[in-house]
């Protein structure tokens, strides 16, 4: 049931939910692909799964609910919310839209529970509050009304369910004191029997249901994570082992494509989230890799629409509102990687692209990394040659030099902080923000998005999921607003539809792109339009930039992504954007431009960052390699945000206007 019980809050979630559902976020997204078996052996062609992020993201974080696909549409009831509390709301969700809709609520608060839909009705089997329950809590989506319809044989949390659209099989669970092996049958939420036994105990298993067998994979004993993967016959109760995971696992997801069962994330032994997928074959008995997860994440409700799987919020350290879908895909057999004395190799070793130092934000690694056009890393953050930063640095989704390059600064989006970092000591400046905990109230943001050095002095940022744009004095105090704090609608200057950039010019106006509406918008100081534009080409735009010639560079965060420069009337003079090999972009997050006439972008789930030449529009250099995510020497791991410091302490990409730290003495 969880690192432990929570008590509940009523109807948090619900709550929450219903004041910011016209959030639908599309922040970030990831394409892997992850190899798998051709089905018709034909060499001409391969099958992958492909795992990517939805292109937007729940309202809220939230964990361990239940998910059940109910016509075209999901249904999500319960879970735990960022602060830990039990929710009771029932929503449901558009997966082609992201459009969540409040239905009502349950009985009973509770997570930990398992879910399935019988005569068009969402039946909620026990799961956990303040106690570990036995109730199965019943909620029809046409009336909108719900009851108690039951009771389990006893009161079980942990537990997972599969259906095959008349039975419910429940898997395992946790009755307060031990786990439990039971598999239970149920075809009306009233009765059940018992189809099989385990040999022991397990809780949070991934389940599946293929071909007639319930696959159990991991899931965790009395005495810690199993590796075990299981196939049981529940109309025989035979119970046969199939081949180990690699590693013993709970809290994973399990789901089937193809006839495939895939097992993705979940906690391992040592207590962190993963993002490792593997793919069981129940006919063979075996076990192998199948690629990543866009992040690593356990605790994820999963549910299938037609031939997709939706992987809703999770946790890792903390709840997530990420929405990921995964799907099998037919690709060409993938070419040998170049060598290292390759022609495009040398070419990427041979141009100087920039002089200097670039910073990314490596978001997937936690990190900040200061590198030179040679590719070499002259400086991390954190580091143990560093002070440790006073809470845990998560999340760094952009990065400025500000100072002529004396330091940094970091909006760390999903922790819900922005902090400024001098460079080199890495002393710890100044922060806003409560890590980890997202709110609109005095002191708290909830997604900030881009922080830049204002005129005048200060900061400005986009707090993205508040839906306004803050900013701040040179003490680092927050002096006004532009939007209306959770009004998501598009409406500027008094309403903003979802700011993820928020680009300063040196009169004070600014370049704001809006998700909700997916326009490009140049407002002045006090939030006065001046112009509003859908880029053609270009449905989700990302943090956009205006070049010296008053021409404007925006990219669209999809995959495959693209990058445009355009008029203000909206002609395009220019745009990148190849739909396969080496030059094609994966949700690129910013394009920037480079005083040589290069442009520098952050293919965030290529896990590269590049400088693209646009007159032969062919990638010139690039650091990290794509579709490698990685920590090691020369990777990177979803970079979202880079800046350029050339020498003298110039910053080419944005004015460096004074920030919060110049009154209180240089760092």
């Amino acid at each position: 049931m969880g690192r432990k019980l929570r008590s509940h809050a009523g109807r948090a979630w619900l709550v929450i939910l219903a004041v910011v559902l016209a959030t639908s976020s599309a922040c970030t997204g990831s394409s892997h692909p992850a190899p798998a078996p051709d089905p018709s052996g034909s060499p001409a062609s391969v099958v992958r799964l492909r795992v990517t992020f939805a292109g937007y993201r729940l309202p809220v974080p939230v964990q361990r609910e239940v998910a059940v696909a109910s016509g075209t549409g999901i249904l999500l009831a319960g879970g735990l919310d960022a602060g830990g509390a039990s929710a009771d709301g029932v929503f449901v969700l558009n997966p082609s839209t992201g459009k969540l809709t409040v239905l009502g609520a349950l009985p009973q608060p509770v997570h930990d529970a398992a879910g399935a839909v019988i005569g068009g009705r969402l039946l909620v089997f026990g799961g956990g509050a303040a106690t570990v329950s036995d109730l199965v809590q019943t909620f029809d989506p046409r009336s909108r009304k719900a009851s108690v319809l039951g009771h389990l044989p006893r009161p079980l949390a942990d537990l997972q369910a599969v259906s095959d659209g008349t039975t419910v099989f429940l898997i395992g669970g946790y009755d307060g004191r031990r786990a439990r092996p039971e598999i239970l049958a149920t075809s009306d939420g009233r009765s059940f029997h018992k189809v099989a036994t385990l040999s022991e105990g397990l809780r949070y298993p991934a389940t599946a249901l293929v071909d007639g067998r319930i696959i159990v994979a991991g899931g965790e004993t009395d005495s810690g994570p199993s590796d075990r993967v299981l196939s049981v016959d529940p109309t025989t109760g035979r119970v046969a082992q199939l081949g180990p995971l690699p590693a013993a696992v709970s809290q994973a997801a399990a789901f089937t494509l193809g006839g495939r069962v895939f097992v993705a994330g979940g906690v391992g032994s040592g207590g962190a989230a993963s993002a490792r997928i593997w793919n069981v074959d129940p006919a063979r008995g075996s076990v192998s890799a199948a690629g990543r997860l866009p992040v690593a994440l356990a605790d994820t409700a999963i549910a299938a629409i037609g031939k997709r799987e939706w992987l809703l919020g999770g946790w890792d350290r903390t709840a997530l509102s990420q929405v990921s879908v995964a799907r099998l895909v037919t690709v060409a057999p993938a070419r040998p990687s170049p060598s290292p004395s390759s022609t495009s190799d040398a070419a990427d070793a041979t141009v100087r692209p920039f002089a200097g130092l670039m910073v990314i934000a490596d978001r997937g690694n936690n990190r900040l990394l200061v590198v030179n056009a040679a590719k070499d890393v002259v400086w991390r953050y954190p580091s143990r040659n560093l002070p440790p930063p006073p809470f845990r640095f998560y999340f760094p989704d952009d990065a400025f030099w500000v100072h002529g390059g004396h330091a940094i600064l970091v909006n760390e989006e999903e922790n819900h902080v922005i902090v400024e970092i001098a460079y080199p000591s890495g002393r710890w400046l100044w922060s806003y923000g409560h890590a980890g905990v997202p709110g609109s109230g005095a002191g708290f943001l909830h997604q900030p998005d881009d922080v830049y050095p204002y005129p005048g002095g200060g900061v400005v940022v986009a707090d993205a999921l508040n839906c306004r744009l803050l900013f701040f004095d040179a003490r680092g105090r927050p002096t006004r607003q532009i939007g209306r704090t959770g009004n998501c609608t598009p409406g500027l200057p008094l309403t903003i539809g979802y700011p993820n950039g928020d680009t300063p010019l040196r009169s004070g106006d600014l370049l704001v792109s809006e998700l909700n509406g997916g326009r490009v918008v140049r407002i002045s100081p006090a939030g006065t339009v001046r112009w509003s534009l859908h880029v053609p080409g270009v449905p989700v735009p990302s943090d956009p930039q205006r070049l010296d010639d008053g021409t404007y560079l925006v990219v669209d965060y999809q995959t495959p992504g693209r990058i445009v420069r355009f008029t203000r009337s909206g002609r395009v003079l220019w745009s990148f954007a190849p739909s396969s090999g080496r030059g094609m972009l994966q949700h690129p997050s910013l394009g920037v431009p480079l005083p040589n006439g290069l442009v520098a972008a952050c293919d965030d789930y290529g896990h590269r960052v590049v400088l693209i030449d646009p007159k032969t529009n062919r990638i010139v250099w690039q650091f990290g390699r794509q579709n490698q995510p990685g920590r090691g020497h020369g990777l990177l791991r979803y970079p979202d945000g880079l800046d350029v410091l050339f020498p003298g302490g110039v910053i080419p990409l944005h004015v460096d206007f004074p920030t919060a730290t110049t009154r209180r003495g240089r760092p």
